[in-house]
């Protein structure tokens, strides 16, 4: 967990992946179309991947898939229903900008 949370804190917007996850690609596409330089770090890529993984869910309640999960501001927003139902109510970019991601 402590990587997790280092890597969490380097950039106002950190996205953590898997290379074939579909809602990944999905969630880091947004990032890119809101303008959003995200880190994206894909956890089959790091040798400590899946321990990270483990974190993650863990850190999300044990619900669902640990990925793609999105940090914003260092805090750990969620995955793709909450990115996407952040960005349909309208609050997905003042919390880039209040996070320094986005200059508007």
């Amino acid at each position: 967990m402590e990587r997790v949370m280092q890597l969490a804190s380097e950039r106002a917007v950190v996205v953590f992946t898997l290379s074939s996850c579909c809602m990944c690609h999905t969630v880091t596409q947004l990032m890119a179309d809101l303008s959003v330089n995200a880190l994206v770090h894909e956890l089959d890529r790091d040798p400590r991947g899946k321990d990270m993984e483990r974190a993650l869910l863990k850190m999300l309640g044990g619900r669902g898939p640990a990925v793609p999960a999105v940090f914003i501001g260092g805090k750990l927003v969620g995955g793709t229903n909450s990115v996407m139902s952040l960005h349909l109510a309208g609050e997905l970019v003042p919390m880039l900008i209040n996070a320094g991601a986005l200059w508007v």
